[in-house]
C-alpha cells in the first residue's frame, strides 16, 4: 500500500521516507519519552531507520518496540532526580525549585548532549532529529551539525506571547486592555528579574559554543530554533495567541504506543454495581502516596462511590492495609483503557499524558499539582473548564470530595471535555506527524547517507 501526503511543493509518497536515518532524542522522564513511542513506531513501520538517544533507563522499553538505544555517556543522567540533585529537596518555594531545575535539569546538559550526539553522528548519520521540547540539545544540533530538528511539544505550549501572563507561573489569560497591560509588565518582570539567571545561564552556553540564542528566553528558545515544532493537543486546549510562532503545528494528543496484542482486559464486578465510579492517580514519577492518593481515598472511603487507585507501584500494600474499604480498589497498574469507559471523574496531578487520555476518555477532571510544570497543564483545565484545579500539591480530603462532586452534578464540565474530546479525534498524530518529518526534509534537500564520509562528499 502506497501512503501519500499532501505537502507545500505537492504529493509526497511515504515511499520516499523509506530509508531515512531518524534520530529521537528524549529528556530522560516517563512524560517525555512516552509520549513519542507511537511516532517512532508508526514512522519504523513506514521504513525509516529510526534509533532512539536517552538514558538506558529506557532500553528494556525500546527493546519491546525494537528500536536501538543509544544511552547517554557523556551527559549526566538525571533521570533520578533525587540522586543527581540530593540538594534539590532542600530548595523552597515553586520559582526557586523551578529555577534550579531550568538550570541544572535542562540548560546544563545541552553541551553534554551535543558531545554524544557528535558522536553518534559518526556512525549513525541521522538526517532529522526528533526530541521533545525539554531536550536543550536542539540548538546545538540545529545550529552547530546543520541537522534539521522537529521538536515535539508533551506539556503545554511555552512559546512567549504578547496576549498572555509569562509562563512558568500557572497564571491563565486576560485579554482585556487593562489585562494585557498588567500581563506585558509581569512578562518584564520574570524575563528580567524572575528567570534572569537561568536565561543568564542559557544564554552564556550557547554563546559559548558561537550559537545565536535570539535573545530568547528558556521557555522560548527550543521552539524557535525547531525546524517545526509539533505541539500534543489541539487549539482547543491552549490559549489563544495572535503571534502564534509560524513554525507551530498542533497534531493531537500524545499517547504511549501500545500494542495489539489481545490480552484479557482488567475487570471487576464492582465496575457495574456502583452508580459512580471514580479513577484516581498521582503518576509513576511522584512518590509520596500523601500527596493525592490519601487524600482521595480519605474522601470516599465507607461512601457509594467506587474509587480505583493506581499507585505505580508506590505504596500499593500499605494503602491495601490502611483502606481495606469494599468501595475501594488499590493496585500498582490498571489498563485505564478497561476502567476510564464506567468512569465519571478522574483525579490526577496533572500528567500531560494523563490528561489527554482522561480527555479522550470523556472525563470531567480535578486536578492538583504545582512543582515539574504542572501547574500550567491545570491552570488549562480550570481555565477551559474541563475539571476543577485545586492549585496545591497537598489537596485535604473535603477538598477532593467536593471537587468531584461538582464536576460530576455540574454538567458543563462534561460537555467541554466532550467538545475537546471531539476535536481531538480530528487529528491524526501519527500520520501527521510522518507528513511534517517529509516536509522537513524536503525543505532541507536532507539525502540518505550510507555514512558520514559518503555525506561529506555532497556536502
Amino acid at each position: 500500500m502506497s501512503i501519500t501526503f499532501p505537502l507545500q511543493n505537492g504529493v509526497f509518497s511515504a515511499e520516499l521516507l523509506k530509508g531515512k536515518k531518524i534520530l529521537f532524542a528524549s529528556f530522560p522522564a516517563d512524560g517525555h519519552f512516552n509520549p513519542l513511542t507511537g511516532l517512532a513506531v508508526h514512522l519504523k513501520w513506514l521504513g525509516c531507520d529510526v534509533r532512539w538517544y536517552t538514558s538506558k533507563n529506557y532500553a528494556e522499553k525500546l527493546q519491546r518496540l525494537d528500536i536501538p538505544l543509544l544511552p547517554l555517556k557523556k551527559a549526566v543522567d538525571i533521570s533520578e532526580l533525587e540522586s543527581a540533585f540530593p540538594e534539590r529537596d532542600a530548595i523552597k518555594g515553586q520559582i526557586a525549585k523551578l529555577k534550579f531545575d531550568i538550570i541544572n535539569v535542562f540548560v546544563l546538559r545541552g553541551p553534554e548532549y551535543y558531545a554524544d550526539l557528535q558522536e553518534i553522528y559518526e556512525t549513525f548519520p541521522f538526517d532529522i532529529m526528533m526530541a521533545d521540547t525539554a531536550f536543550t540539545g536542539i540548538p546545538f544540533v540545529k545550529d552547530k551539525m546543520n541537522v534539521p530538528v522537529i521538536s515535539v511539544g508533551v506539556f503545554p505550549l511555552t512559546e512567549t506571547s504578547r496576549d498572555l501572563p509569562p509562563v512558568g507561573l500557572g497564571m491563565t489569560p486576560s485579554y482585556s486592555l487593562l489585562g494585557k497591560l498588567k500581563q506585558g509588565f509581569l512578562r518584564m518582570i520574570a524575563d528580567l528579574i524572575l528567570f534572569r539567571v537561568p536565561n543568564k545561564v542559557m544564554r552564556k552556553v550557547l554563546e559559548e559554543h558561537g550559537i545565536d540564542h535570539l535573545n530568547a528566553s528558556v521557555f522560548d528558545l527550543m521552539v524557535k530554533k525547531a525546524s517545526l515544532f509539533l505541539q500534543s493537543g489541539t487549539p482547543g486546549f491552549e490559549y489563544y495567541r495572535s503571534d502564534l510562532g509560524k513554525n507551530i503545528r498542533f497534531i493531537g494528543a500524545l499517547l504511549p504506543y501500545q500494542s495489539k496484542k489481545q490480552t484479557l482486559p482488567w475487570t471487576d464486578e464492582r465496575l457495574t454495581r456502583y452508580q459512580k465510579i471514580v479513577v484516581v492517580t498521582q503518576g509513576t514519577v511522584e512518590k509520596d502516596i500523601e500527596k493525592i492518593l490519601v487524600p482521595a481515598l480519605e474522601a470516599f472511603k465507607d461512601t457509594d462511590v467506587l474509587v480505583i487507585a493506581t499507585t505505580g507501584g508506590n505504596g500499593t500494600s500499605a494503602l491495601k492495609d490502611r483502606f481495606p474499604q469494599d468501595n475501594l480498589i488499590i493496585e500498582d497498574f490498571i489498563p485505564f483503557g478497561d476502567i476510564m469507559p464506567y468512569a465519571d471523574a478522574y483525579i490526577t496531578n496533572g500528567g500531560y499524558g494523563g490528561v489527554m487520555l482522561g480527555i479522550e476518555n470523556e472525563l470531567p477532571l480535578v486536578v492538583a499539582g504545582v512543582h515539574e510544570g504542572k501547574n500550567e497543564i491545570n491552570a488549562r483545565i480550570g481555565y477551559f473548564e474541563l475539571g476543577i484545579n485545586l492549585r496545591t500539591e497537598w489537596p485535604k480530603p473535603e477538598q477532593m470530595r467536593k471537587a468531584v462532586e461538582e464536576v460530576i452534578t455540574h454538567s458543563k464540565y462534561k460537555e467541554n471535555v466532550i467538545r475537546l474530546a471531539r476535536e481531538l479525534r480530528t487529528y491524526d498524530s501519527n500520520e501527521l506527524t510522518a507528513q511534517y518529518v517529509a516536509e522537513v526534509l524536503q525543505k532541507t534537500n536532507r539525502r540518505y547517507f550510507t555514512s558520514k564520509k559518503e555525506e561529506e562528499k555532497v556536502y
